[in-house]
């Protein structure tokens, strides 16, 4: 779904009410493509979130659910006040943060949504670290410079040749949702590299000829991958459902942990995957680099790489700064 349609599909979907001095009686949440996003496809399928804002007295609350390819539109899609929760990587927290900082937009964390590594593939067989990467090659990422993948191949850039080189392989860098990603890899198309997440890199690494380059977290350590945002005009106004949807996460990381198949059939069934079964899925979501959960892990060293490079000018003193308070309670760096 490009920009244009993703804002004609808003047109269709139910107009957000507000009953006087009551909290509004409908949210969209965004998200995008892949195992990151589980919980809240647990959470859909389940209706969680409805369950959670019954228990604190809102009824009848209604949902839509964005899929989209990239966060670029997501986050215009908040910020313009059509999508009231959205599911971003570091980069794009740390950038509507720095955006919105001290306005009534301001955007915030209610909590994380995993911790998850991106993986670099490549069908060059020339291509055994970063470093052998030439003009020839091209590196599907979900959108350049901003995405989480983007960021973490500039640190590993920086890590490999010095800070002043951090951005030596951007000019290789395409922007491309997962799904027509993996598509590009298998064909030989437009693309040779592909900066993916779960379980997209796992279908490619079964694919005779595509290798590992590189895990994010042998660069950055364990981190966080997705953080569930909203603004604090939103947050200040229906703290209800800010709380419900924290509430929801939990439930859905509950159950992915105790009922990890049916989870994964939740995921095939949403996303009309054909590739897998459900205990591929399985194998993948008890895959001991992914953990669901909604502490944020390792989030400063995105952020303090991003003020370095001059992505954001103000630099928060802690990751609290860019949570709402009730996230405060959560363990988290």
């Amino acid at each position: 779904m490009n920009r244009r349609e993703f804002f004609t599909s808003l047109i269709a979907l139910p107009a957000l009410v507000r009953p006087a001095s009551a909290e509004v009686s409908t949210i969209n949440l965004g998200k995008q493509y892949g195992l990151p996003f589980l919980p809240q496809m647990v959470m859909e399928d389940h209706k969680l979130i409805e369950a959670q804002a019954a228990r604190l007295g809102i009824n009848g609350l209604k949902i839509g659910w964005l899929t989209m390819g990239g966060p670029g539109a997501l986050n215009d899609g908040l910020l313009a006040g059509q999508i009231q929760f959205v599911n971003v990587a570091s980069p794009s927290l740390a950038t509507l943060w720095d955006k919105t900082f001290g306005t009534p937009q301001e955007v915030r964390a209610v909590c994380t949504v995993q911790s998850m590594p991106y993986v670099l593939t490549t069908r060059n067989p020339a291509v055994k670290t970063i470093a052998d990467f030439t003009a020839a090659d091209r590196i599907a990422v979900p959108t350049v410079k901003i995405s989480g993948q983007a960021m973490a191949l500039q640190m590993a850039a920086a890590k490999l040749w010095g800070f002043e080189n951090y951005n030596k392989l951007d000019e290789l860098t395409v922007t491309m949702s997962h799904p027509d990603a993996m598509q590009s890899m298998l064909s030989g198309q437009t693309v040779n590299s592909h900066f993916a997440v779960a379980p997209f890199n796992y279908y490619e690494l079964r694919v005779p000829g595509i290798h590992k380059v590189l895990n994010s977290y042998e660069t950055n350590g364990r981190h966080t991958n997705g953080i569930q945002v909203t603004t604090k005009a939103f947050h200040d106004a229906n703290s209800k459902i800010c709380i419900a949807v924290r509430a929801a996460h939990e439930d859905a990381n509950t159950f992915i942990k105790r009922e990890p198949k049916v989870a994964a059939e939740i995921y095939l069934k949403l996303t009309n995957d054909k590739k897998n079964t459900a205990d591929d899925l399985v194998a993948m979501i008890s895959d001991r680099d992914i953990d669901y959960t909604t502490a944020p892990a390792n989030l400063m060293k995105h952020v303090e790489f991003m003020h370095k490079v001059g992505r954001i000018k103000h630099l928060p003193k802690s990751w609290k700064d860019m949570f709402f308070v009730e996230a405060h309670d959560l363990n988290g760096n």
